[in-house]
């Protein structure tokens, strides 16, 4: 008996010996039926084992020729097996094991993906700045007080409404026209797979319309504030003297000179550097963020106006739209962030993709070629100029990290060279990040700059809008891998979106006062995502709060921690979450009623 029970401690010990050195990764979320499939499986010594992929029952359906991939090998394994089941189309509940079953990876689904767009909606909601349907509270109703605008420094101006950027309280108009646009848009493209659970201040009240509207209103209803007359434009409310710790949002402690909790400054978009403290913008122009928001404002014409009892605020979107659009063109150049006493700022430079976005969208909108013109112009302006085609890049530099403009355009140009011509630069992109990807086993190309995270729902997003245009399926692939990538087929096996999958892995201990203070998992946000070592190492006040989960799967040159004291991986972020938008809403299914 005793040397039974010392047999099975032994293989005990043995099978989790094993099960540290081997490691099997897949998309945790599933896989759409008719994109490629592939697993890998990380290991410290070679495999010779057979490998199936099994049923949720059990039932073997194929069996596995683990490829050994040559190359560039992650530390700190030191073989990587791709395992590729791409003609498995049937839809169900999947497994990939060996035929012991002593290695086996998560489950995941083939078929349908799950609603995960509804649970970025409900993120967005958690989000609002005002009344805050998650707390039930209202939240900085006095923003804010002027800065660098027309009217005097401190004068009084509404700037109420929009939604905090991330786990801080700040708001930028860079990332909440984006935002905007991005629901809109996958409204658009597939409005039958969005619901109505929800009205206008997102309490549990169907009201006509779709979720993700009223969601998208709010953006819109907040750039009309920002917009308070012909000449004048809000680009950002508050600044990084929020920075004072976790705190819920309607009872923020922040001080900006008029006691805690009460005004914050609301900086004009002038197109000159800004900042009040130490550290000052580089801005040029004010054409990103007005050109951004034209579009999301015509955007907005197009859908409310089909919706009962909503046309005049349509014919207001479209007003401040074709206003927007003006200022942009008159003051060409890009409005950066603002920070007070952090280097940390959003460094965007790129400004005619913007203008080309907001051109194309209002000739969709009047019909007027005055703007088809103008779209065209700034079209051949900005070409392949992108992140894609560089080693690194300064932190949102060239934001919103896909070329919209250039889908937006060949939707309303029938000239089939200019047609050609635009998908021609998305290729040329998309072959930069293809020359990445087949270097490192995932097969992802994009850099691990901050937010990186956002940079891997781009290279999807463009590469679904290239197929899109030109029916070309050479990057579908090159798509699925950095979808792959994000939903947890990555060196820590984890999704990157908080709290899906429910029973899966997921980031958890994130930078979030939702969490910290109160234990409350909101899903559907994307977080940061890794970084370059290089860089992360040199990031102000980064540390572990606990020790770190994934040491043992950390590779050498980038570093991701589950950690809520790490706010340059582990923080979930707005934008980056609607940016997943037109990627989930193109594979999202309506349920069946």
């Amino acid at each position: 008996m005793t040397q039974k029970i010392f047999l099975l401690f032994f293989l005990f010990l043995a099978c989790k010996g094993i099960s540290q050195d081997v490691h099997i990764r897949v998309n945790l979320i599933g896989y759409e039926a008719s994109h490629p499939k592939k697993a890998l499986i990380l290991s410290k010594t070679p495999i010779n084992d057979a490998w199936f992929i099994f049923q949720e029952n059990g039932k073997k359906v194929k069996e596995i020729n683990p490829i050994l991939l040559k190359g560039e090998n992650w530390a700190p394994f030191d073989y990587y097996y791709e395992c590729n089941f791409t003609d498995i189309k049937t839809h169900g509940t999947y497994f990939l094991s060996n035929n012991t079953q002593t290695l086996r990876s998560e489950k995941f689904l083939i078929g349908n993906y799950p609603p995960i767009h509804e649970s970025v909606v409900g993120f967005m909601q958690t989000q609002r700045c005002g009344f805050n349907p998650f707390t039930n509270e209202v939240c900085h109703p006095l923003d804010g007080k002027s800065f660098y605008g027309n009217r005097p420094d401190s004068s009084y101006v509404d700037a109420t409404g929009g939604w905090h950027d991330a786990g801080d309280q700040l708001k930028y108009l860079i990332t909440g026209s984006n935002a905007t646009a991005r629901m809109l848009m996958a409204y658009q493209w597939n409005s039958s797979v969005f619901e109505d659970k929800v009205n206008d201040l997102g309490l549990p009240q169907p009201n006509g319309i779709a979720d993700v509207l009223d969601e998208a209103k709010w953006g819109l209803d907040w750039i009309h504030k920002l917009h308070p007359s012909r000449e004048e434009l809000i680009h950002q409310v508050a600044d990084d003297r929020d920075h004072l710790g976790f705190k819920m949002p309607h009872e923020d402690a922040a001080n900006y000179g008029w006691g805690k909790n009460k005004y914050r400054p609301a900086y004009f978009a002038n197109g000159k550097p800004q900042g009040l403290g130490k550290y000052k913008s580089e801005s040029t122009g004010v054409s990103n963020v007005a050109g951004r928001s034209a579009a999301a404002l015509a955007l907005g014409y197009q859908v409310f106006k089909d919706i009962p009892g909503h046309l005049p605020f349509a014919a207001q979107c479209l007003q401040d739209a074709i206003e927007l659009f003006e200022m942009g063109k008159k003051r060409e150049g890009f409005q950066q962030g603002n920070s007070y006493g952090a280097p940390y700022r959003y460094n965007e430079r790129t400004w005619a993709d913007d203008m080309e976005w907001g051109a194309a969208a209002l000739f969709k909108a009047t019909g007027d070629k005055k703007y088809l013109n103008d779209a065209l112009h700034y079209a051949d302006l900005i070409g392949f100029t992108s992140w894609m085609e560089m080693d690194s890049a300064a932190h949102y530099e060239m934001y919103p990290y896909v070329n919209m403009g250039h889908y937006a355009l060949w939707q309303v140009v029938d000239d089939k060279i200019i047609r050609n011509k635009l998908a021609d630069y998305y290729e040329h992109n998309l072959l930069k990040i293809q020359e990445k990807a087949d270097k490192n086993p995932y097969g992802v190309g994009h850099l691990f700059i901050w937010c990186s995270n956002n940079l891997a729902a781009a290279v999807a997003t463009q590469a679904l809008l290239y197929e899109q245009m030109t029916g070309d399926v050479q990057f579908r692939p090159l798509l699925q891998n950095h979808l792959n990538w994000l939903f947890g087929l990555n060196p820590w096996g984890t999704s990157m979106i908080t709290g899906i999958p429910a029973d899966g892995e997921y980031p958890l201990d994130v930078h979030m006062p939702f969490w910290i203070l109160n234990k409350q998992v909101v899903p559907g946000s994307l977080v940061d995502g890794p970084l370059w070592s290089s860089i992360h190492d040199k990031m102000l006040a980064i540390r572990l709060n606990e020790p770190d989960e994934f040491a043992h799967l950390q590779p050498d040159h980038i570093k991701y921690w589950d950690d809520f004291a790490d706010y340059s991986t582990n923080e979930p972020t707005m934008d980056g979450s609607a940016d997943l938008m037109l990627l989930l809403a193109h594979f999202a299914k309506p349920k069946i009623k």
